[in-house]
């Protein structure tokens, strides 16, 4: 089964916890073993996993990447001026494979799976595959 989920960020840098959303097509489908994939179509945004527990652990990752990829520089040659936004979104990845067990997602206690928006606000897209086995 694969769906199209899409999803409206609100801020340039953004991460939103997506888990409930990929637990709750777990749950229709009726998928009790396998494996769910996680996908991003955008060049400027990606899936990662990781706490969900602590909001400050979002808001220094973000920092963060600003740190490691100001979004003003003055050697970048990319016209539209988002080659932050495409550094992050190759840093985070374009994609996340979690196993199904029991019919539900197997994360660790704080983890969550999240959407990187890099280059909002926009409207935005995400696929999950669900795999069966």
């Amino acid at each position: 089964m694969l769906k199209k989920m899409t999803l409206t960020t609100t801020k340039r840098d953004e991460m939103t916890d997506i888990t409930a959303e990929v637990q709750r097509l777990i749950d229709e489908a009726g998928v009790e073993e396998g494996t769910a994939l996680v996908y991003c179509p955008h060049t400027t945004a990606g899936i990662t996993i990781n706490e969900n527990a602590d909001p400050d652990v979002k808001r220094d990752m973000l920092r963060r990447f600003d740190e490691g990829y100001p979004w003003n520089h003055t050697m970048d040659l990319h016209e539209e001026g988002n080659t932050a936004a495409h550094m992050k979104a190759s840093t985070v990845g374009s994609s996340q494979h979690v196993i199904i067990d029991k019919g539900t997602l197997v994360l660790g206690t704080w983890q969550g799976v999240y959407f990187c928006e890099f280059d909002g606000p926009r409207e935005r897209q995400f696929f999950v595959k669900l795999m069966k086995g």
